[in-house]
């Protein structure tokens, strides 16, 4: 099951019936929650509420943008009320052989009567709209599908991204294992020099080198660069297993940061090598930095 992006878009356009077409397009780009916009035709308020509906059980997280516009002006027929001018004709000829009155019925006034001409207009009215209303439920299924193909394709290529970040992580967290060893002992030594300068002549070995220890324990980043091994670990299960990961991959990058961070206070101001680990962990904090960019748009 692939991850997917937030960033998606899909777009279908339905003819209903000649007069009737319409648009139906669907755009999401990231958010935190799933955040629904819809633009719709005045007087579908009913529609409104089964797309909410849809969209909520086909998504998860994103801010997307439903737009429906219809187009209900083509090929209409333009057409004539026959009763209402045939009335008109059959008033002036009744009229003028009563009256005697001279002249002939002039038919552009009778076609500017009102209600005279009429339209072939079925796109009109509430069975217009019961209509659009039906074909666009039809179609949000299908839609919401393209979306998802996109998003999924995009996902892809966000997991290709952020397997890169993981690969050149851990090899940062293997330069610093390689590196450990020599840098205890450096720490070590200086620490055991700088407590015999002080101390001078009168001190006791033992305690010491017991204290020198213990401080050189409270230095030690195995525990560092094992949890931060077993998080690049758990990373890669989560982009594997796809679905809803974007927030637990966002987690896993926070407690990472805190590794390097940990990694970066414990071992600054050892020099010689000591040098190189800091290099190394600041890589390290400027490859999560780059995946928590790509992770804000995982969905």
């Amino acid at each position: 099951m692939p991850i997917y992006s937030m960033t998606g878009f899909a777009r279908t356009q339905v003819r209903v019936h000649d007069q009737l077409v319409y648009t139906l397009s669907l755009k999401s780009v990231n958010h935190r929650f799933l955040d629904v916009q819809l633009r719709l035709p005045i007087g579908m308020d009913a529609l409104e509420m089964e797309l909410r509906r849809a969209l909520k059980e086909g998504l998860v997280r994103g801010h997307v943008e439903l737009t429906l516009s219809a187009d209900r002006s083509a090929q209409q027929k333009a057409g004539y009320n026959r009763e209402l001018v045939a009335s008109y004709f059959q008033a002036f000829e009744a009229a003028r052989e009563e009256f005697g009155f001279a002249g002939e019925p002039d038919l552009n006034v009778a076609l500017r009567m009102p209600a005279a001409l009429q339209s072939d207009n079925r796109g009109n009215g509430e069975e217009d709209l019961a209509a659009l209303a039906e074909s666009v439920l039809q179609q949000i299924g299908p839609l919401l599908d393209a979306l998802k193909v996109m998003r999924a394709r995009e996902g892809e290529s966000l997991a290709a991204i952020l397997n890169a970040s993981l690969d050149r992580l851990a090899e940062a967290v293997e330069g610093v294992s390689a590196l450990r060893p020599e840098v205890e002992q450096r720490y070590q030594e200086r620490l055991t020099q700088r407590l015999t300068a002080a101390t001078g002549s009168e001190f006791n070995r033992q305690r010491l080198l017991e204290e020198v220890a213990v401080l050189v324990d409270r230095s030690d980043i195995a525990e560092e660069l094992q949890r931060m091994t077993t998080h690049i670990g758990h990373f890669r299960e989560l982009l594997a297993a796809g679905g809803e990961a974007g927030k637990k991959l966002d987690f896993l990058l926070q407690e990472m940061n805190r590794e390097a961070n940990t990694l970066l206070s414990k071992t600054g101001g050892v020099g010689g090598k000591g040098t190189r680990i800091t290099e190394l962990g600041l890589a390290m904090k400027a490859e999560i930095e780059k995946a928590r960019e790509q992770i804000q748009n995982v969905e």
